[in-house]
């Protein structure tokens, strides 16, 4: 039994490796293949669909079948979505971003971003521009490439092989164990299994601060830093990784038997002896089987007229309600609305939630045991747990902080910290001669804290540096808000919001909080659903 316990944790380790790995780099695969938001949820679903297509009837199959080695087989089939989830990286060309201001020469250069002849076509808009002509510039997000499809089908191969995992390893601990430790068995388990998320979002956010086709361009003529949203990180490099763990993870349960003397009784009973016994013809099996997938749906039925059973249906709707979600957009809303870099963002769901939930996880089970709560008491928990860590969740409403103040979107010209939405141009007289588009966005920060859109909209006549050290001068639109001329500057990227680094710090002890509270009740909810 201690074999099948190390085995399994390690294989819970690698399925929550690779899945928390690929939860991180939601936003990479994003940007890499220029898909919406909306097809990033249906890639993120399609594991959830991969595991319902078998979870079910994996489950209920499940004393009847070879448990180890079914489960050696669902990580075989993890380990080749993550190989096939690679594909498109060596299929598509190279990551080329949106990228106006052109650079000559070496090391230091004076170009205009600013001037008529900067747009061949002259000036794409001008200052009676509204939001609803963006629609006009290509501004909607659109892919040229289906590549994408490998990712999605990969991740439906690993929600496909991830499924009997979890329930059948479960039931193998919970039929071969005293009933008194298998709580702490299965608490032991999964807590082990979280070092697996823990590191994965490790790997993401190493992984994130390396640029995609690391190996094949030159690092130092890129021109943005992983801040910056247009940045897409090395998201394939851990897959392979992910799909070797996954099928070190399978090699331990091929050697496994088909079933183990009962913990405590009769331990010197030879496993050979045992399973002579137990082990049944091929044609008994089959046929044993197919009598099962017959009686399935009137289990099934039986099943949801258990109340026990719909508690539990309804807590792990408040679970993934709270989870899920929030989980696969957490980096994009923590970069879009906290300005912190999709690496930093990963980096702190690794170290700082992973840990917490780790803890909840065997302080549950532990609870378990030494209260030796029954399955009424379990349900008691679980849901007095999940439904506080929901209501804690709507707090998160109140962690916000000011908006981007862009210049022509978000705030005039002006510099007025609000923007009338009848007063919106996206140019002005500063800039009105500079021939800027409005299909581009590549962002400075101006010495007035405005971001513009493009140096080009903040009127930069010059430039100086390289890569990510360019500096613009002679900003007209910056200089017109009362700078002098030696100080109408704009660097690279956004500029920073104040407001937003005091909020983070919140958003974080909150999160962890929920964590650790929907943590606690994860081992009792395990046990309701085999008990």
């Amino acid at each position: 039994l201690q074999v099948f316990l190390g085995a399994l944790a390690f294989s819970f380790f690698a399925k929550g490796f690779s899945g928390s790995y690929m939860k991180s780099m939601s936003s990479q695969i994003e940007r890499r293949f220029e898909i919406s938001s909306s097809i990033v949820g249906i890639i993120d679903g399609s594991f959830e669909i991969g595991n319902l297509l078998i979870m079910v009837l994996v489950s209920y199959l499940g004393p009847r079948v070879h448990r180890p080695k079914v489960i050696a087989i669902g990580c075989l089939i993890m380990s080749l979505g993550a190989f096939l989830s690679v594909m498109p990286q060596f299929l598509m060309g190279r990551y080329n971003y949106e990228r106006i201001t052109v650079t000559v020469d070496n090391s230091s250069t004076s170009v205009s971003a600013c001037s008529p002849e900067s747009s061949e076509g002259g000036p794409v808009t001008d200052a009676t521009e509204t939001p609803s002509a963006m629609k006009n510039f290509g501004c909607e997000k659109t892919t040229n490439s289906y590549l994408w499809l490998f990712v999605l089908v990969g991740n439906l191969l690993r929600g496909i092989g991830e499924a009997p995992v979890m329930p059948l390893g479960v039931s193998y601990i919970d039929d071969f164990s005293k009933e008194e430790n298998s709580a702490f068995y299965i608490g032991l388990v999964r807590s082990s299994g979280m070092f697996g998320p823990t590191l994965g979002f490790l790997l993401g956010s190493y992984c994130a601060s390396l640029w995609v086709d690391i190996g094949i361009v030159d690092i130092n003529a890129i021109s943005i830093n992983p801040k910056d949203t247009r940045w897409v990180g090395a998201w394939w490099l851990g897959l392979l990784i992910c799909g070797t763990v996954s099928f070190i993870a399978s090699l331990p349960f091929w050697f496994l038997p088909y079933s183990l003397p009962k913990e405590g009784e009769n331990g010197n009973l030879k496993i050979s002896h045992l399973m002579s016994k137990q082990l049944f013809s091929v044609f008994s099996r089959v046929y044993s089987i197919y009598l099962s997938i017959a009686d399935f749906f009137p289990a099934l039925k039986k099943l949801f007229g258990n109340p026990i059973f719909v508690v539990y249906i309804f807590l792990t709707i408040l679970q993934y309600n709270s989870i899920v979600g929030l989980i696969t957009y957490e980096t994009k809303f923590m970069e879009q609305q906290f300005n912190v870099s999709v690496a930093r963002a990963i980096f702190l769901i690794g170290v700082v939630l992973l840990p917490v939930t780790i803890l909840g996880m065997f302080l549950g089970g532990f609870l378990i045991k030494k209260l030796k709560l029954h399955i009424t008491e379990m349900t008691k928990f679980a849901c007095i747990t999940f439904i506080g860590a929901y209501l804690l969740s709507l707090l998160y409403f109140m962690c916000s902080c000011e908006v981007l103040q862009v210049a022509g979107l978000t705030a005039p010209y002006s510099g007025l910290k609000h923007l009338s939405s009848l007063k919106i141009s996206f140019m002005d007289s500063c800039n009105d001669d500079c021939g800027c588009k409005l299909d581009q966005w590549d962002p400075v920060c101006g010495d007035n804290g405005i971001t513009y859109m493009t140096a080009c909209f903040a009127g930069c006549k010059s430039s100086s540096g390289m890569g990510k050290n360019m500096v613009f001068h002679n900003c007209s639109c910056v200089e017109g808000q009362g700078h002098g001329l030696g100080n109408s500057s704009a660097v690279l990227g956004q500029c920073q919001r104040e407001s937003c680094t005091k909020a983070f710090p919140y958003f974080l002890a909150l999160q962890t909080a929920c964590a650790f509270i929907l943590a606690l009740g994860g081992t009792p909810t395990y046990m309701i659903m085999f008990r």
